[in-house]
């Protein structure tokens, strides 16, 4: 089970999961895309940012934390409920979920399940993993290199997912802004 708890580990299901949707959830003929490249930026960070936090794991050990090495298993746990959280909501939001920016036809606001109580929990579950998988390196050099530049990235896709949706959807998504909290319920 200790291995479970190894960034080369878990690091793997998680890109597996996010490629799976990269070729499963691309919006369809229906939907018009406004992605602003935010796609391309995020698996640009996301992977370097692995990248980096690995050889900082190997060419860092001065950053090594038993603080965190001791949290490896609540890393693991934080990252697999980060993923269930992900896919939870994916599956729930149903085909108006789509990789790249996109709003179909008939797009409808959904306020029900995890989205009653963030407009982003399929983000919520992807940060909480990066986050978990950040404290299986060990490291805390490695676990700020994992986290920051991804919730950065993750923030500027929020963004432009926002306005996206407001301009299509008018009234209607600006009530369900008004609310609900972007990530964290009842704090952002």
């Amino acid at each position: 089970m200790n291995d479970l708890f190894q960034p080369g580990i878990l690091g793997p299901i998680f890109g597996l999961s996010e490629f799976a949707l990269l070729l499963w959830k691309r919006s369809g003929g229906n939907a018009k895309s406004a992605d602003s490249g935010s796609l391309g930026m995020l698996w640009v960070v996301i992977l370097a940012c692995l990248i980096v936090a690995t050889l900082v794991e190997i060419y860092f050990p001065q950053a090594q934390s038993e603080v965190l090495y001791r949290l490896r298993a609540v890393g693991a746990a934080l990252c697999i409920l980060g993923l269930v959280l992900r896919w939870y909501s994916i599956f729930y939001l149903g085909r108006f979920f789509t990789v790249n920016v996109a709003v179909a036809s008939d797009h409808q606001v959904i306020d029900t399940g995890p989205y009653r109580f963030v407009r982003h929990p399929s983000y919520t579950g992807a940060l909480l993993a990066f986050i978990g998988l950040g404290i299986t390196y060990a490291n805390w050099l490695s676990l700020i290199i994992v986290v920051l530049p991804v919730l950065a990235a993750f923030m500027r896709r929020i963004g432009i997912e926002e306005v996206v949706l407001s301009q299509a959807l008018g009234e209607r998504y600006t009530q369900y802004m008004a609310r609900t909290k972007r990530l964290i319920p009842g704090v952002y």
